[in-house]
């Protein structure tokens, strides 16, 4: 009763703080110590996303003002330009395995390099084979492929270079017999989460994507990469995008990598030759201190534990129990679940997919306890 909220708070943010125009708005920068460390994580796609936020959220609000619908104070209440950024920042580490041209220009090209895993796990084995032969294409291949790795008890990634591609790819596998699912931009994020719990589960054995099987996806069942038109230069088939999806491979000891292309462009062969130099030095440090590589053991217990995957559900659902067991009463438990759904969004927003289910797990016990 005693506090309220403003929707149009971007209005009065400037005046509330007493900036003057075209100030900085106030950031967690500022309250943190000077000899704080800040870590980027994927620094080869946050460093340019931190420039790329001013400028959308400008464009945006500029127009906004124009027409009458913020006032021009508006502005003010933004992201951090990327300069401002920069001067704020206390001392960073800059983590990615593909380092970006700007984090090297400011470190002068030096770096220091991570490659050796504790699991003693190398990079996987990379394979060129052709697009289009006489008697067989790289669908075709690709198909006796993942259903090779199926048996094996693995799962296999697909990347293609269009959303209508994935999704073609997929009807025409599931037709083949193939367990398999796409997944793109279009796909919601949530159902993603879905999506990559079901694959570790076994619940099917391919995934197909476009951009989205790079960085944050760690599937240690994974024991195919498979990488259609590489040869078709651009972003999605530059160095780094290419260096990023062969990684997906390198949480299980079988992993290998295939890319179908007819001749090698400048990024595979630049991403092949950064592969093989890491796999160079994996394989010297395990030979020389005895390591055998071995798969990364992720547990899967937070979800099968689920009361959804774990037949749980018939227990909490029993006559009785719903009543017995109401853990928040009234506001409470509305604060409680409002939370929760909070958490689960950060999460999803964040990639970190397993977390997001098990809290939206729980928000589901929570709904039923209510």
């Amino acid at each position: 009763e005693a506090t309220g909220s403003c929707a149009g708070i971007e209005n009065y943010s400037r005046w509330l703080t007493g900036r003057a125009p075209g100030e900085p708005p106030p950031t967690f920068f500022e309250y943190i110590p000077d000899n704080a460390l800040l870590f980027v994580d994927e620094s080869h796609v946050t460093v340019g996303q931190i420039s790329a936020m001013y400028r959308g959220d400008y464009r945006r609000k500029s127009t906004l003002a124009e027409y009458g619908f913020r006032l021009p104070s508006c502005i003010d209440n933004r992201p951090l330009k990327f300069d401002e950024w920069n001067a704020m920042r206390p001392q960073t580490v800059f983590v990615s395995a593909t380092p970006g041209p700007w984090e090297m220009e400011q470190t002068g090209g030096v770096f220091t390099e991570q490659v050796i895993r504790p699991t003693g796990l190398i990079d996987p084995p990379v394979e060129i084979r052709p697009v289009s032969g006489t008697t067989r294409n790289q669908v075709d291949d690709v198909i006796d492929e993942v259903k090779a790795v199926a048996a094996q008890g693995y799962r296999s990634l697909v990347t293609t270079l269009t959303k209508r591609m994935a999704e073609d790819l997929t009807e025409y596998m599931h037709e083949q017999g193939v367990r398999v699912r796409y997944m793109h931009s279009d796909v919601d994020t949530l159902e993603r989460i879905e999506i990559l719990r079901d694959l570790r589960l076994g619940s099917f054995d391919v995934l197909i994507g476009i951009n989205l099987l790079r960085e944050g996806l760690d599937i240690p069942e994974c024991g195919l990469v498979a990488i259609l038109d590489a040869d078709k230069e651009g972003f999605l088939r530059s160095e780094t995008s290419l260096i990023q999806t062969i990684g997906r491979a390198a949480r299980n000891v079988d992993g290998r990598v295939i890319l179908y292309a007819d001749r090698m462009t400048g990024s595979m062969e630049r991403a092949i030759a950064e592969t093989n130099r890491r796999r160079e030095k994996q394989e010297a440090y395990n030979l020389e201190h005895g390591i055998t590589p071995e798969s990364v053991k992720r547990d899967i217990k937070e979800i099968m534990a689920s009361p959804y995957e774990s037949r749980e559900m018939d227990r909490l659902t029993r006559p009785g129990v719903a009543e017995q067991a109401k853990p928040f009463i009234g506001s409470n438990f509305q604060a409680a679940l409002r939370d929760l759904e909070g958490r689960m969004r950060e999460a999803a927003a964040n990639l970190e997919f397993e977390t997001a289910a098990r809290l939206r797990d729980e928000i589901k016990r929570m709904k039923l306890m209510d």
